[in-house]
């Protein structure tokens, strides 16, 4: 996973070698926010970062209508290999948000953000938020400051490491999701274990308003 901005092609060439790297089944994150949308009714989502769709057949399968952004085209095609040509994928970096003007229930963004610099995340909570639907949830997954890799690397800036190959990786706590998810209708910070520990972060727009 890398900065999307500066290095894009790494995404290409990761699909391109690596294929479907992750396999097929969902993720944890992935079950745990199918549950909670269909509890909360949401009827069409956007996945920024969606890969090559791993986590987004569990929700269609559940009768949601999926949006996806991807920056790799071999990832896009994928997609349309595995799990039909129907579901709409936008090309490109989730950092030129927004692609359309659709207004979704619930937003899903997993292992994404914490991929990004400050001023990126930034835009990718500002960007999401505006486009969720008036009581519409958003939720976020992100590393966290208790996995092995945190503090490995090159320094970049604070809790942000450079892991590998110019893989930069922002680590979250509490304290600095409060900080970037508060404005945006913050609510619930779960942990959550996967191959690194997470933080599930919740979010939802109460009313209709831009941050």
């Amino acid at each position: 996973m890398i900065n999307e901005t500066e290095k894009p092609e790494f995404w290409e060439k990761s699909f391109i070698e690596k294929q479907e790297m992750w396999g097929f089944e969902p993720s944890k994150s992935a079950v745990l926010t199918k549950d909670f949308f269909l509890q909360n009714s949401v009827k069409n989502m956007l996945i920024p970062g969606i890969g090559y769709g791993r986590n987004a057949q569990i929700f269609r399968d559940n009768g949601i209508v999926v949006t996806g952004i991807e920056i790799s085209q071999t990832a896009i095609e994928m997609a349309r290999k595995h799990y039909g040509t129907e579901m709409i994928i936008y090309h490109g970096s989730v950092t030129d948000m927004p692609y359309d003007t659709c207004q979704y229930d619930g937003i899903f963004c997993y292992a994404l953000i914490h991929l990004l610099d400050s001023n990126e995340r930034t835009k990718l909570i500002h960007d999401c938020y505006n486009q969720l639907a008036e009581n519409g949830y958003m939720i976020f997954t992100a590393i966290s400051k208790e996995a092995h890799t945190y503090g490995k690397g090159r320094f970049v800036s604070k809790d942000r490491y450079e892991i590998f190959d110019g893989v930069n990786m922002f680590f979250y706590d509490r304290e600095s999701i409060s900080e970037e998810f508060g404005k945006a209708g913050l609510f619930d910070i779960t942990e959550v274990t996967e191959n690194f520990p997470f933080f599930l972060i919740k979010c939802r727009k109460a009313m209709t308003k831009a941050i």
